[in-house]
C-alpha cells in the first residue's frame, strides 16, 4: 500500500500543474512523464481485486494522447471589416430607405401583371414584405450596426448586401451579385414574367 501511495504522488507530480500551463505543447505521452516503473508491477496480485485494479491503473500509461499545436495565430487573421467607416449611418439610412421604398413601388406595379393567389406586398417598421402565397415569402430589412441590406429569400435563403461605390449598388460579397439582380432573376423563375426592378 505504502508503494502504491508514492506511485499515486510521482503520478499526480508528473500530471499536475506543468501540463495545465502549456496548452499549446504538440504532444505528449503521458507514459513517458512517469517512472519506468508501472502500476502493474508494483500492485499486488494476491487480493482478487488486484487483477482489475491493475488492468484500470495501467491503461492510461500506455495510452498516447495528442494536443493539436494548430491555433489560429490572431495576427495573420484578416482585419474585421469597420462598416461605420465605410459608410456613415446617416448615409446608409439614406441609401437604404431609398433602395427599399423603391423596390416598393416596383414589387406592387410587377403585383399588377402576374395573377398570383396571396400575392402581398407590405412595408412596416422599416421592413419590406413580399408575400407569394404558397411560393413563400420575401423578407429585406435594414441592419444598422452592419451598414447593411439583408434579404431573405424562399429560393436562396438569406443574403447580406452591402453598398458599393463604384457601381452604386447594393452586393453580395459572396457572388458579387447584386440585392436587384437576385429578386429579379428569382421572380421571373418563380412567375416566368420578367421584371425591372431599378
Amino acid at each position: 500500500m505504502q508503494k502504491l501511495r508514492h506511485v499515486f504522488s510521482l503520478t499526480r507530480l508528473s500530471l499536475s500543474p506543468s501540463l495545465r500551463c502549456y496548452p499549446l505543447m504538440a504532444s505528449f505521452s503521458p507514459s513517458k512523464l512517469l517512472p519506468s516503473k508501472t502500476f502493474e508491477n508494483l500492485l499486488p496480485s494476491s487480493s482478487p481485486a488486484s487483477s482489475s485494479m491493475r488492468s484500470f491503473y495501467t491503461l492510461p500509461l500506455f495510452v498516447s494522447r495528442t494536443f493539436s499545436s494548430n491555433v489560429l495565430d490572431e495576427s495573420q487573421a484578416p482585419a474585421p471589416i469597420d462598416y461605420r467607416s465605410v459608410l456613415q449611418e446617416d448615409e446608409f439610412h439614406r441609401l437604404a430607405d431609398s433602395t427599399i421604398h423603391h423596390l416598393l413601388e416596383k414589387l406592387e406595379e410587377y403585383g399588377d401583371t402576374v395573377e398570383v393567389d396571396g400575392f402581398d406586398v407590405d412595408y412596416g417598421n422599416e421592413v419590406l414584405t413580399l408575400k407569394l402565397g404558397e411560393l413563400g415569402t420575401y423578407v429585406v430589412n435594414k441592419q444598422t450596426p452592419n451598414r447593411q441590406i439583408w434579404l431573405s429569400s424562399p429560393v436562396s435563403g438569406p443574403s447580406r448586401f452591402d453598398w458599393d461605390p463604384a457601381s452604386q449598388a447594393w452586393i453580395y460579397r459572396r457572388n458579387k451579385a447584386t440585392l436587384s439582380g437576385i429578386l429579379e432573376s428569382e421572380l421571373e423563375q418563380l412567375f416566368g414574367k420578367s421584371v425591372n426592378l431599378f
